[in-house]
């Protein structure tokens, strides 16, 4: 048997690591939408171009922080194959994404809360994922 599938083994605990690093994302996005919209009242809607407005439900922003963590796991993957210095690479490809994704708000969100609460739900997931992520990653 493969050293590295026996409990215990670094792979083993890294990919625990990463995984409880997505998750966390994930919840930490529904923690910050609970407080948003029930608590706070904010209303997180956007719009594109001609388009209905759409409310942005709490399973459309767990889905989206779930997603944005396992594609960060790939690209850290990735990375580990293809270079020995994976975790500056994926630590700056992240904060690239985390700032990239800010357009989103700013562009379609429907009121200037909108635009604040959705910035501050990709802030709380970045927050999460990329020191959770980057932690992971291996030394060649």
């Amino acid at each position: 048997m493969h050293t590295a599938t026996l409990p215990g083994t670094p792979v083993v605990k890294q990919g625990r690591a990463r995984a409880l690093s997505a998750a966390g994302g994930a919840a930490a996005a529904a923690i910050a939408w609970a407080i948003e919209v029930p608590l706070l009242g904010i209303h997180l809607t956007i719009r594109f171009g001609a388009m209905h407005a759409q409310v942005i439900t709490v399973g459309q922003v767990i889905g989206t922080a779930l997603a944005a963590g396992l594609l960060g796991w790939l690209l850290l993957a990735v990375l580990e194959r293809r270079t020995a210095r994976a975790r500056p690479a994926w630590t700056g490809a992240a904060l690239l994404v985390l700032a990239a994704s800010l357009v989103l708000p700013l562009a379609a969100a429907t009121t200037a809360s909108g635009v604040a609460g959705l910035i501050a739900l990709h802030l709380v997931v970045g927050a999460v994922l990329i020191p959770g992520m980057a932690r992971t990653a291996l030394a060649r």
